[in-house]
C-alpha cells in the first residue's frame, strides 16, 4: 500500500470518515465575450442555453411593476454568422427614472414583488456599481448618482441576470480575456475614454485583450455583472462534460465579428479516482546498522505528512550491499520530511521530485465481533465494487492463522455489505 493506515474507528459496525462518495463538485459555466459583454446579452446567452427559464424571468420582472411604456421581448435572432437569442427592453431615454441614487434603488427593489434572494442579488450588482463610481468620481457611494444604470432598461438587465444567475443553483463561473474597446463614448458625464473608468474599475483582476475592433465592448452593467459572479480566468483541469451552449446576441454590430457573448455549461465528470500531488524520496544506506535504520524508518512511518516508507536491498559501489529507501510523503510536507530523514538515516543526500498520484475514494468501516473490533479498509472500484482489508494489527490478538482468518472474512464481508452507505 501507498499510503498511511486509516485512522482508528470510534464505534462498533460505524464508519469514521466521510465515506466513499465522491465530494459533490458544481457545474461551471464559461462566457466567452467574443463581441463584449451586456446586460441584455448576458440575459441572452443565458436564456439561450436555458430557454426554459424564460417563464419564470417574465413572472419575475412583471413583479417589478414596470411602466406601460416599457417593453421587453425575448426572441430568436441571427446574424450571416450565428444564431441565437436577443434580451431586449424597450423604455423612454428620459422618463425621470434614469437619475437616481442608491437608496432610491433600493426602495424599488424592496416594494417589488420578487423573490428575496433575487431582490439581495440585484442589489449586490448595484451596490458594485455604486461602489465603481464613487471611486472614479472620488464620492460616497451612497451620493453616486446613477444615470444611464438607473434606468429602467439598464434595471431590468440587472433584475433578469440575478434571477437567471439565482434559477441556475449553485455554480463555479469562468471568463476568457475581455475585450477592451477603444475610443469615447458619451454619457451623462459626457465624452469619457473606452473602456469607462467605473468599466476599468470593476474588470481589474481579469484577463483582457485588444482584437483593434473600436466602440464600448463592455457596458457598466456587464462589467458589475462579471465583477458579482467572481470568475476565474483560468480553465479547469478536471474532465467535465459539455452539457450546454447559448448565444446572446447585443444590440451593436461590429465589423467582420458577431457581437455575441457565448455560454458554455460545462457538468463535472465524477473521476474514477482523486487526482493529487505526493513528494517521492530515495536515498540509498550502506553504513548504518539495520537495527538502527529499522529504528529510524519506524519514526519516519510515525511522522505527520509521511504517507509510507519502503525498504529494500540494492548493490551500490564496490559491490556492496545497500539498504535503498523510499519515502512517499504529503507534497505539502515536503521540507519537514526531508529533514526527518537527514535526522533520522546517515545519507547524505536524498533524491526528492513530486509526482501525480490517482487514489480510489476509501474509508473505515469497524466491525465488532465476540473477540473485539476490527478495522476494515474500503475502497470503490471505478465498476462500483466495494473491496474490503481489515487490520491485521487488529487480528492480532487470535491465536492461530484459522481463527485470524475467519475474523479477516466476516469482519471484510461485512464491511462490503454495508457498501459505504451507511
Amino acid at each position: 500500500m501507498d499510503d498511511a493506515p486509516p485512522p482508528a474507528a470510534t464505534g462498533a459496525d460505524a464508519d469514521v470518515s466521510e465515506g466513499l462518495a465522491s465530494p459533490a463538485r458544481l457545474r461551471r459555466f464559461h462566457l466567452d465575450p467574443v463581441g463584449g459583454i451586456a446586460g441584455d446579452m448576458f440575459a441572452a446567452a443565458l436564456l439561450d442555453a436555458r430557454p426554459a427559464l424564460a417563464d419564470g424571468l417574465r413572472a419575475a420582472l412583471a413583479g417589478l411593476d414596470l411602466p406601460a411604456s416599457v417593453e421587453i421581448a425575448i426572441d430568436p435572432h441571427r446574424n450571416t454568422a450565428l444564431a441565437g437569442t436577443r434580451f431586449k427592453v424597450t423604455a423612454p431615454e428620459d422618463d425621470g427614472h434614469g437619475h437616481v441614487r442608491l437608496a432610491e434603488v433600493r426602495a424599488r427593489l424592496e416594494a417589488a414583488r420578487i423573490e428575496p434572494a433575487v431582490r439581495l442579488r440585484t442589489l449586490a450588482i448595484f451596490v458594485l456599481l455604486a461602489e465603481a463610481e464613487g471611486a472614479v468620481h472620488g464620492m460616497d457611494p451612497a451620493e453616486v448618482t446613477f444615470h444611464e444604470v438607473g434606468a429602467w432598461d439598464a434595471t431590468v438587465d440587472i433584475v433578469a441576470a440575478a434571477f437567471l444567475i439565482e434559477a441556475l443553483g449553485p455554480a463555479r463561473w469562468t471568463v476568457g480575456p475581455v475585450p477592451l474597446g477603444s475610443g469615447r463614448v458619451r454619457c451623462a458625464h459626457g465624452l469619457l475614454p473606452v473602456p469607462a473608468p467605473a468599466v476599468v474599475h470593476l474588470l481589474r483582476g481579469l484577463a483582457t485583450h485588444d482584437d483593434g475592433i473600436e466602440g464600448e465592448r463592455v457596458t457598466p452593467t456587464g462589467a458589475a455583472i462579471l465583477k458579482h459572479l467572481a470568475p476565474e480566468s483560468v480553465p479547469a483541469r478536471e474532465p467535465e462534460t459539455l452539457a450546454g451552449v447559448g448565444t446572446g446576441f447585443g444590440s451593436r454590430t461590429l465589423p467582420g465579428l458577431s457581437n455575441v457573448l457565448r455560454v458554455l455549461e460545462f457538468a463535472p465528470v465524477a473521476p474514477a479516482a482523486r487526482q493529487e500531488q505526493v513528494a517521492v524520496l530515495r536515498c540509498e544506506i550502506d553504513d548504518q546498522t539495520p537495527e538502527d535504520l529499522a529504528l529510524g524508518l519506524d519514526r519516519l512511518r510515525a511522522r505527520p505528512g509521511i504517507l509510507d516508507v519502503l525498504q529494500w536491498p540494492a548493490y551500490g559501489k564496490k559491490g556492496r550491499l545497500v539498504a535503498a529507501v523510499q519515502v512517499l510523503a504529503e507534497a505539502d510536507a515536503l521540507d519537514a520530511v526531508l529533514a526527518a530523514v537527514f535526522d533520522e538515516t546517515t545519507t547524505l543526500g536524498v533524491r526528492w521530485s513530486k509526482v501525480c498520484r490517482s487514489a480510489l475514494a476509501r474509508d473505515t468501516a469497524a466491525h465488532a465481533d465476540a473477540h473485539g473490533t476490527v478495522r476494515v479498509k474500503r475502497a470503490r472500484r471505478p465498476a462500483g465494487a466495494v473491496t474490503a482489508k481489515a487490520e491485521l494489527d487488529d487480528l492480532a490478538g487470535s491465536a492461530g492463522h484459522a481463527a485470524r482468518e475467519e475474523r479477516r472474512r466476516e469482519a471484510e464481508a461485512a464491511a462490503r455489505g454495508r457498501g459505504g452507505d451507511d
